[in-house]
């Protein structure tokens, strides 16, 4: 699952603030921010939840092992970036 370096740097590719990303995921903005922060980390769901929010708007992470290392900008179904 995706790391909060990856989850600031997602949405800021995205030009999404907390609230967008939160209302995609459809949970709380601030269990966006205590993530991001490193203060706490949401339940396995939440974080798919808003791993796929992310996903779903053509990032994708590139991971190794249980720690992530990046993240890109996906391509869509017609091969464009």
């Amino acid at each position: 699952m995706i790391n909060p370096k990856q989850c600031r740097a997602a949405r800021a590719w995205l030009g999404w603030s907390q609230d967008d990303l939160a209302e995609r995921a459809k949970c709380a903005r601030r269990t966006i921010a205590a993530f991001e922060q490193e203060k706490s980390v949401p339940f396995d769901r939440t974080l798919r939840d808003i791993q796929k929010a992310l996903e779903d708007a053509g990032i994708t992470f590139l991971m190794a092992g249980a720690r992530g290392i990046g993240l890109r900008e996906g391509r869509d179904n017609s091969g464009n970036a």
